[in-house]
C-alpha cells in the first residue's frame, strides 16, 4: 500500500498580549466542526491547504514586506520552489481571513488594516464570505480596497508533516502573527463552530479536563508556547529559531500507542532525526481518550 503524499498547508498562531495588567499573552483557537473528516471536533489554529490561487504570480504586486525570492530563505527551506514558498505565506493570510476573519494586510494608508469602523467591518465580513465560497480572490479584494498583503506580518515558527500512517496528510508550515489592532477574530461557522482567546497554560489545562480536544501538533506547539511570558519574547525567540521538519513516527507497545518526535532517542528516520533534548517531551501518547505529552 502506497503512502499518500502530504499536501502543502499553512496555519497561523494568532497571538495577543493580555489587556489585564501585563498578564500572560493569549492565543486564538477555533474548533473544527465534528463532521469534518480531518481533525473533526479538535481545537486548532486557523489554517488549511495551499490552493493554486495562492501561488498566482499576479498576486506579487499586492504583496508587501518580503520579496518573493526571499520566501524560501524565510521558511528555511532553500530547496522549496519559490512560487510554493510565496504561496504558503499567502495561504496563511487567506486561511486566517476565511476561518478567523482577520486579514493580515496593509490598507491604502500604508498601515495595518483596521476594521474597527462598523461600516468597514461589515464590508470586509462580506468579502470574507465571498472568498470562502471562491466567488472572490485575494487579488480581487486587493484591487477593490487598495490592499497589500503583509507577508512580513508572519513569522515562520514550525514545520509539521502528518505521519505516514494517516490517509489524509499535510505538510504544514506554522506561522506566528500578532493580532492586528482594530480587528476582531471570530470563527466562520462553516468549517469551525467555536473560537476563543486563551493563554497557552489555560489551553493545556482545558485539554486535560476534556473541555478542549488538542491533536498532537497543536498540543506540542502550545506546550512550547507556554514557556514564554509575552508576545515580544515569543516573536524574538521565533526569529532566532532553527526550523526543522517534524514527521511524527507512529508506535504501539504494551497496550499504548502514540507517536515519537524526531528528538526521541528511539526515532528511526535518520534523515529527520534531531539531537535528544533532555527534559523535553519527545512522545505523544493516547491515554484515557486524549493525547498526552510523554
Amino acid at each position: 500500500m502506497s503512502v499518500p503524499r502530504p499536501l502543502d498547508a499553512a496555519t497561523v498562531i494568532l497571538v495577543r498580549d493580555s489587556g489585564r495588567g501585563g498578564g500572560p499573552y493569549e492565543i486564538f483557537l477555533v474548533r473544527r466542526r465534528k463532521s469534518q473528516h480531518f481533525m473533526g471536533g479538535a481545537s486548532v489554529f486557523p489554517g488549511g491547504r495551499l490552493e493554486a490561487g495562492d501561488c498566482d504570480p499576479g498576486l506579487v504586486p499586492y504583496l508587501a514586506g518580503l520579496a518573493p525570492e526571499a520566501a524560501c530563505e524565510r521558511l528555511q527551506e532553500p530547496d522549496l520552489d519559490p512560487h510554493t514558498a510565496v504561496g504558503l505565506f499567502v495561504a496563511a493570510i487567506r486561511e486566517t481571513f476565511e476561518e478567523a476573519g482577520v486579514l493580515l494586510a496593509y490598507g491604502d494608508s500604508g498601515r495595518v488594516l483596521d476594521l474597527s469602523d462598523a461600516g468597514t467591518a461589515g464590508r470586509f465580513a462580506s468579502y470574507r464570505l465571498e472568498i470562502h465560497a471562491n466567488r472572490m480572490s485575494l487579488g480581487d479584494l486587493a484591487r477593490r480596497e487598495n490592499l497589500r498583503y503583509g507577508l512580513d506580518l508572519l513569522v515562520p515558527y514550525a514545520h509539521w508533516i502528518t505521519p505516514e500512517i494517516e490517509s489524509t496528510r499535510f505538510d504544514t508550515r506554522f506561522f506566528l502573527a500578532l493580532h492586528p489592532h482594530g480587528q476582531f477574530p471570530f470563527h466562520d461557522s462553516v468549517e469551525t463552530t467555536r473560537s476563543l482567546w486563551v493563554t497557552p497554560s489555560r489551553a493545556l489545562a482545558l485539554h486535560e479536563t476534556g473541555a478542549l480536544l488538542l491533536m498532537p501538533p497543536t498540543l506540542k506547539t502550545i506546550h512550547e508556547l507556554s514557556r514564554y511570558e509575552s508576545t515580544a519574547e515569543l516573536i524574538a525567540a521565533a526569529a532566532q529559531k532553527k526550523i526543522r521538519p517534524v514527521l511524527p513516527e507512529s508506535f504501539a507497545d504494551d497496550n499504548c500507542f502514540g507517536v515519537r518526535l524526531p528528538h526521541d532517542p528511539e526515532y528511526t528516520a535518520a534523515a529527520l532525526k534531531q539531537p535528544h533534548r533532555p527534559g523535553e517531551p519527545s512522545r505523544i501518547v493516547m491515554k484515557d481518550g486524549r493525547w498526552v505529552l510523554a
